[in-house]
């Protein structure tokens, strides 16, 4: 029995002994060569080239500027041959500092990197290549083509094309592949379409030798990227400044009626992008941020003001809508409307006659919509703001649109410790009080009076070449688009008929226009001040906003074009001949039918 048992064991040691051997001889040696192999084989990613962006005709207005990157070879142990190599490259670049570079080698050249060092991220193509050949003989030295995002057109729709700047630890983490790019949108067009721009990583598996010399390549895996086509016309979007003239700062969109394409748009001031690329010294960066007109700011979705008179199409929906008005019903125009203690007076005491809509939206009777917004309530009111898209956001393909406030008994509830009282809803009626908007929701808004639907406002229109679609809803009911026809009336004749707001500013556009104007207070006017200021003699910051929002033309409603002026002191004087530049500039531009023109117009084009 005890030999049994000693044959046993003895067996069982060889048993053991023979899977040893067999795995030393076989499966180690499968591990091992794995890992030789891993040694043997490289593999690299390859960053895509960033998407264009280009306007409606193709035409760059975000491209990437050809240049070179130079490089330094890792593990260089002798300070002197880093300075060296150093001093060769100033020799040729005279503006280059040695010292900066030298530190960034030091802190970017690791024990565990294999790869050359980049101390020079970009040098322009053509101050390169002359040197070319003399780089590339030196051995410690590499010279690798790279790009460097370019802004043709310098500050122009700087606020909707947007910037890209360096990557950010953070926006490594969030984003994986800007480690590899560099460069992440921050803004804008930029920013909003950042994964389709920025594209997708290629990859490269190439065999090397020990001294990590390339032998073959073994895969290649092409990196991607999309072109983004918008919807701007440079002719147009160029033409702007021009039409803005020296005002200070305000915004102008120009917009397709009928599909929401955004044809131009500008938030003034301006600023360059290019500057933003590379780096923005501190005190450029200061002078701008600390800027009265506040440049940064994206006038068209980032920044709320007053609607003022711009709403009273709206409120006027809302007192019909309710059943109890008519577009035919008279409400009394006079100098003030009183409530209780308080006066809430009229722009001008020029009248004092019972209107129908037509003649109030002409002639911006305040009396009017206060009357009426005192016997509707602000109950029937608010939801028909909110319809006409008051409160909400508009869908344009802009990062961090604002949504505004369309005040309610609700929202001022979840935002102040008082109630609503009826000087709440006197204010709401002419978009004053609390209510604020932003220029493209009021060219949104304009857009439903024009053609009876509700568009997406938007600049991208293609996505590497393939159209994108965007909605079109229809929104209102059978009654309400049966008061439509009353209310554009009104406009018409704002813009068309002598006492009407906009008559005069808008008398050199080529077509006839219905408009709405504005004039937004930002500072309190007492109630009982028996002659109120003129604008001219207020500070200028003290001055109201001027608003100007229109379509034309008339017959075939086409576009909108809405203008605000920040400070400009009266809406339609200082806001409606910018516009009829704008206008006059799409005739010229063929996207308006000279059929339409005004007949001094005609004569003056040669047409009969």
């Amino acid at each position: 029995m005890r030999m049994y048992l000693a044959y046993g064991i003895f067996a069982f040691v060889w048993l053991l002994l023979l899977i040893r051997v067999y795995y030393l001889s076989v499966k180690s040696n499968e591990y091992y060569e794995q890992i030789a192999q891993n040694n043997a084989i490289k593999t690299e990613q390859i960053a895509p080239n960033r998407g264009q962006i280009l306007d409606r005709n193709g035409n760059p207005m975000a491209v990437n500027n050809l240049g070179f990157a130079i490089l330094l070879k890792p593990h260089i142990k002798k300070e002197n041959d880093i300075k060296k190599e150093l001093a060769f490259l100033g020799e040729i670049f005279t503006d280059l500092n040695q010292t900066k570079l030298f530190r960034e080698y030091k802190r970017l050249d690791s024990p565990y990197n294999q790869d050359y060092v980049p101390i020079v991220d970009f040098m322009e193509y053509e101050r390169v290549l002359p040197y070319y050949t003399l780089l590339s003989m030196r051995s410690s030295l590499q010279v690798n083509p790279t790009i460097k995002r370019l802004y043709p057109e310098g500050n122009l729709a700087s606020h909707v094309i947007g910037y890209v700047g360096r990557a950010n630890v953070e926006d490594i983490q969030n984003e994986p592949l800007t480690k590899l790019t560099n460069y992440i949108g921050r803004t804008g067009i930029e920013k909003y379409y950042n994964n389709e721009l920025q594209g997708q990583k290629g990859q490269r598996r190439i065999k090397v030798t020990a001294l990590n010399q390339e032998i073959e390549v073994l895969e290649q895996v092409y990196p991607t990227s999309k072109d983004i086509t918008l919807s701007i016309d440079l002719r147009l979007q160029r033409s702007l400044k021009y039409a803005f003239g020296n005002e200070r700062a305000g915004a102008i969109i120009v917009m397709d009626a009928k599909n929401g394409e955004i044809l131009a748009a500008a938030s003034f001031p301006e600023y360059d992008l290019n500057a933003f690329v590379t780096g923005i010294s501190q005190k450029e960066w200061n002078e701008l941020i600390n800027h009265n007109d506040h440049p940064f700011t994206n006038k068209l979705v980032n920044a709320l003001y007053p609607p003022a008179s711009t709403v009273k199409m709206t409120m006027a929906m809302a007192f019909f809508d309710s059943g109890i008005y008519e577009p035919e019903s008279k409400i009394l125009c006079d100098s003030y409307f009183a409530l209780g203690d308080r006066r809430f007076r009229n722009w001008t005491d020029r009248f004092r006659e019972n209107m129908s809509v037509i003649e109030a939206l002409k002639t911006s009777c305040d009396t009017y919509f206060y009357r009426g917004a005192y016997n509707v309530g602000i109950e029937k009111i608010s939801p028909i703001l909110e319809l006409f898209g008051f409160g909400r956001k508009t869908g344009v393909d802009l990062p961090n649109e604002y949504i505004g406030v369309a005040p309610s008994v609700a929202w001022k509830r979840r935002h102040s410790s008082t109630p609503w009282v009826q000087g709440d809803t006197m204010n709401t009626s002419i978009g004053q009080g609390n209510f604020l908007a932003t220029p493209l929701q009021i060219a949104k808004n304009t857009a439903i009076f024009a053609t009876g639907y509700e568009l997406t406002p938007h600049f991208a229109i293609k996505i590497d070449g393939k159209p994108l679609t965007w909605d079109k809803k229809e929104i209102l009911n059978k009654k309400q688009k049966a008061y439509l026809q009353s209310i554009r009336d009104g406009m018409i004749a704002t813009a068309n008929e002598i006492g009407g707001t906009a008559f005069y500013p808008l008398r050199t556009a080529g077509i006839r226009l219905a408009a709405k104007t504005g004039t937004a207070q930002i500072v309190g006017i007492s109630q009982s001040q028996a002659k109120r200021i003129k604008e001219e003699e207020m500070e200028y910051l003290n001055r109201s906003h001027a608003w100007i929002t229109t379509y034309g033309p008339i017959e075939n409603p086409q576009y909108i074009v809405s203008v605000l002026v920040e400070h400009g002191a009266h809406g339609g004087s200082t806001s409606g001949p910018i516009a009829a530049r704008v206008y006059n500039k799409l005739i010229e531009l063929g996207y308006i039918d000279k059929s339409y023109l005004k007949p001094s117009y005609k004569r003056k084009w040669n047409i009969h």
